[in-house]
């Protein structure tokens, strides 16, 4: 077996022993990613995991039981299963036997579990089904990339959390300054908020977890590149998007509080919501707190502002989607359910109540989605052409590896001026490189 040397060695050696496993479990003739399953009766139980079991509970049950009404001869059994825990959770039982009918899957983890051949191939399912032409087109490309494998779907997609950049609308018009819907009124926003003396500042800058993927988005955001490959080499180091990193970076300390060198997603959202902070990039997840901490007054939402070049450019959020297991001995009800779940009524229902983007393209039409400025304008920038995605490629073994915990440190670094924009998306653009090598090489690429 060929195990990927640009793997750290813990990584290395959790694959190698995840697939030996799997391959003992498909020997014994356990339920992991080896058996075919069945296509069943398309009665009885099935048994869905809840990728994000606590937070979507209620609504999960909800929906299970307008699909139990609707679908008296099928029966199906929830399992919340907490976010932190899943990519471990559906691991064991692909190496151990025991997954579900049906689970809720991302494309953060989805190409992990396709090359353990745990979940049925469902573009052919889609086209024969009601959804067919009904799926949110950059989601679809989403799904596809993520699962690496020639554009085939291994799951179907029900939601994204689009990016945004929220800003004070009171601290904006107080300084007279239009909303930052450009990058040039976003730099310019970011110094004329800035106070450090009386602890103003424009922006908030994440330097902690999760800190590569944000600085990818505004960098690309800002070069106006759309494709992350150009042919066999990654683009993230073109000398446009060093450019970008070393104007984005230049932020820190300057515009931005130097707490922000440590701070993940959780410091930063509440720093935020407690301070007088212009500017704050996260995601539609964090709506709920600015607006229990801010009312909806003092705070505004919008997608990444809009290069020069004219363009709206942001990278691909995780999708989150239900994938099919292979293992299932009942496909035909837990395809039932999962065609449920993703049509128009259930879609917007689920989304209304994670204040996410539906998938469904009717659903992503519904009244609620106006409500709420920051998600109809994620919404409409996901559904009408009018931005431009680059896909990142979560199909990559390591992706998670050297975008998050091998170059965190690293990226912390480059805000404290011990390394440069260039050396640091070099590094990390190396890195990428040979992954995708061994990507092809593996799959005859």
């Amino acid at each position: 077996m060929n195990i990927s040397r640009t793997l750290p060695g813990r990584a290395a050696a959790a694959v190698s022993l995840a697939t030996v496993l799997a391959l003992t479990a498909t020997a014994c003739g356990d339920d992991g990613s080896g058996s075919a399953g069945d296509e069943g009766s398309g009665k009885g139980e099935i048994t869905f995991w809840d990728n994000n079991g606590g937070p979507r509970t209620a609504v999960w049950k909800e929906i299970i039981q307008d699909f139990e009404k609707q679908n008296p001869d099928i029966k199906v059994k929830y399992v919340p299963i907490p976010i932190a825990d899943v990519q471990s959770k559906y691991d064991t039982a692909i190496a151990g036997g025991g997954l579900p009918d049906v689970g809720g899957v991302g494309t953060a983890y989805l190409s992990n579990m396709v090359a353990q051949d745990a979940l049925e191939p469902v573009s052919d399912r889609i086209a024969e089904s009601s959804l067919d032409g009904k799926l949110v087109e950059a989601m679809v490309d989403s799904v596809k990339d993520a699962g690496g494998r020639g554009g085939e779907m291994f799951t179907v997609p029900t939601s994204a959390n689009n990016g945004v950049l929220w800003y004070r609308t009171d601290l904006f018009k107080a300084a007279k300054l239009d909303a930052p819907t450009t990058w040039a009124q976003f730099y310019e926003a970011a110094g004329k908020l800035t106070d450090a003396g009386s602890n103003k500042f424009g922006y908030t800058i994440r330097g902690g977890a999760g800190s590569i993927a944000q600085a990818i988005d505004a960098v690309y955001g800002q070069s106006g590149i759309t494709e992350f490959w150009d042919g066999d080499k990654t683009t993230l180091n073109d000398p446009k998007n060093v450019a970008a990193l070393e104007k984005y970076a230049g932020l820190y300390k300057r515009t931005t509080p130097a707490a922000d060198v440590n701070n993940d997603f959780t410091k930063m959202v509440a720093q935020w919501d407690s301070g007088t902070i212009g500017m704050l990039s996260h995601n539609l997840g964090s709506y709920q707190d600015h607006l229990k901490a801010l009312g909806e007054d003092k705070f505004a939402g919008i997608p990444a502002p809009i290069g020069d070049g004219g363009t709206r450019v942001q990278v691909s959020n995780p999708v989150d989607g239900l994938g099919l297991f292979k293992s299932s001995k009942n496909k035909t009800a837990a395809w039932k359910f999962i065609e449920f779940a993703a049509s128009h009524r259930s879609n917007s229902k689920w989304n209304e109540s994670a204040g996410a983007i539906p998938a469904n393209t009717e659903a992503a039409k519904d009244p609620w989605i106006n409500e709420s400025e920051p998600t109809a304008l994620a919404a409409k920038s996901l559904t009408d052409g009018s931005t431009e995605i680059v896909q990142l490629p979560y199909y990559l073994a390591d992706w998670n590896n050297i975008s998050k915990a091998d170059n965190e440190p690293e990226f912390q670094k480059l805000l404290l001026g011990k390394t440069t924009a260039k050396a640091f998306l070099d590094k990390v653009a190396g890195e990428l490189n040979e992954a995708q090598a061994e990507w092809k090489e593996r799959n005859g690429s």
